[in-house]
């Protein structure tokens, strides 16, 4: 079974096991790398969902 990483908000640092609550983890991801950047990630998604010109809030 391949691992999986989760990134943790609470510690704000990676973990390969669920210690803490889902609540406070985002993931699973593939790679730790991809975990590290769990935050950034977020944010340009975030970024790009509320500049789409498809969703208008007027």
């Amino acid at each position: 079974m391949a691992a999986e990483y989760w990134y943790c908000l609470r510690h704000q640092s990676v973990e390969t096991e669920q210690v803490c609550p889902g609540s406070e983890r985002m993931g699973p991801y593939a790679t730790r790398q991809e975990a590290e950047n769990a935050l950034a990630s977020a944010a340009e998604r975030t970024e790009a969902w509320d500049n789409d010109p498809r969703w208008n809030d007027d």
